[in-house]
């Protein structure tokens, strides 16, 4: 089920917020549970037993790591406990997202015929893994303590405004919230117009500006020109941002209204000017994770600067490998993982001199290309899209489709770099300031009903919906 859907808009949501407020406050955790399993299994059943498997796992091991417990007599019980649920979450993702990639892989290099095994792939496995791993590896370091109540922890994995797209939650950030969270009306009214935003990005801005993409992508080479390839991977570009973003707002505004505070997961990534910068503002909640249990652990900056290099392309390498079972993901994180390098060793006292339209188109000419990487899967299509970019296929710089393309998209495309920006979010701060009544009873209200009666519009008229970290 996705957020941006009318099943979800007009009964799922509706009947769990109903129900939430009118039971006592000591059951509105296991309405939470129950709900969250209910939008879990609408996509795939079978799959539910899985995370509720992890969810005992991260229990029983969270318990046996909790080092401050006086019972545990033997040191080596946290530690085998931490390994166990490394092992168990670690293991869960190798099998049902990779194991068809490394015989895939094996059967190229050794010309075997070994059958892949064709497991579909548990929606949200690669979210919530890595939540009950950092749950048990933050109680493993004696920064939170084990959850008793298996209700909690089972809620905190199940939530479903960020079960199957994030932004990647940390026990210790919701640990409070899960049994001493107070909703009020002003939370839910900022979480209403939260998800309202969020919502209009993915409907009205991915969604359109996805369709350009799936049009240029989709057509026949007689067709393109190589000003319509960078048109495509611009497209791409602007999709996976209102895409991703738009589903992180409306997780984080459905947690407002059920009382939580997520961490905010993009910071308007596309006005970096560096990678390094770039990094800082997309996808957050990643970032910081692989940070936090992974770069960190293995040394960080800490060991020298040969060693920290081998830190960043471990990382990265990691990165690319987490978004999928396949060659241009782990390409696309090597690519980032090499530019950050040279960031680091040298590129940014470079940058920094330079103008800062040019650090700007620096940034943006990287991002989009990293994002031509990632967009295409079948590595032919890969070297093909890259082949036109940069007129090595003999395509005219541009052509009539290509000027077509261009004018049927124009005011989109200028909705979408001011939308990229915080420009608007300025002028409602302004607003906000100068005329609070008018913004607060006026301009809020009718903004997002415009906005809710447009994305449903759309919704209703057209079946592209797609959601692109879906698969992840």
């Amino acid at each position: 089920m996705l957020f941006s859907s009318t099943i979800f808009l007009f009964a799922f949501l509706p009947l769990v917020l109903i129900t939430y407020y009118i039971v006592p406050r000591k059951l509105r955790c296991l309405v939470l549970f129950v709900f969250s399993l209910v939008f879990y299994a609408w996509g795939e059943p079978v799959y539910i037993g899985l995370m509720i498997a992890s969810t005992i796992v991260a229990y029983i091991t969270g318990i046996f790591a909790d080092k401050n417990r006086k019972e545990v007599q033997s040191k080596a019980v946290p530690l085998i406990s931490l390994l166990a649920a490394i092992v168990w979450n670690i293991g869960l993702l190798l099998f049902f997202k990779y194991t068809d990639f490394f015989i895939g892989a094996a059967n190229g290099i050794f010309g075997t015929d070994i059958k892949l095994l064709g497991l579909a792939l548990p929606i949200g496995i690669s979210f919530y893994s890595f939540q009950t791993l950092s749950y048990v590896i933050d109680v493993y370091r004696g920064e939170v303590a084990s959850q008793k109540n298996f209700l909690y922890l089972a809620t905190y994995v199940a939530l479903f405004p960020q079960l199957i797209a994030g932004p990647i939650v940390r026990y210790k950030d919701i640990a409070d919230q899960l049994s001493n969270r107070r909703e009020t009306i002003d939370n839910f009214s900022d979480g209403v117009r939260r998800f309202c935003i969020g919502l209009g990005k993915k409907v009205i801005l991915a969604n359109n500006i996805g369709a350009l993409f799936d049009t240029i992508s989709g057509s026949a080479q007689s067709e393109m020109s190589v000003a319509a390839s960078w048109l495509g991977i611009i497209a791409y570009t602007f999709q996976i941002y209102f895409d991703f973003s738009g589903y992180s707002d409306m997780a984080i505004g459905l947690g407002k209204m059920f009382g939580f505070d997520f961490l905010e997961n993009f910071n308007y990534p596309y006005i970096s000017d560096s990678i390094t910068e770039f990094w800082r503002r997309w996808h957050m909640s990643l970032s910081s994770w692989f940070r936090d249990y992974v770069y960190i652990p293995l040394g960080g900056n800490r060991k020298g600067k040969l060693r920290q290099c081998i830190n960043i392309m471990i990382v990265w390498f990691l990165t690319g490998f987490w978004h999928g079972a396949n060659w241009n993901f782990m390409l696309w994180g090597v690519y980032f993982g090499v530019i950050l390098l040279c960031e680091k060793l040298f590129m940014l006292k470079l940058i920094d001199k330079a103008p800062r339209f040019v650090r700007h188109i620096y940034a943006l000419l990287l991002i989009v290309i990293g994002w031509g990487i990632f967009a295409y899967e079948d590595t032919s299509a890969l070297v093909q899209n890259f082949r036109n970019m940069f007129g090595l296929n003999g395509l005219p710089l541009i052509n009539h489709q290509t000027v077509f393309w261009l004018a049927q998209n124009a005011v989109l495309i200028v909705v979408l770099c001011i939308a990229s920006t915080p420009v608007f979010k300025k002028a409602m701060g302004q607003l906000q300031l100068n005329a609070p009544k008018f913004y607060s009873c006026v301009c809020v209200p009718v903004a997002c009903a415009a906005v809710l009666a447009v994305s449903v519009a759309y919704l209703a008229g057209n079946s592209f919906n797609p959601f692109l970290y879906f698969r992840f």
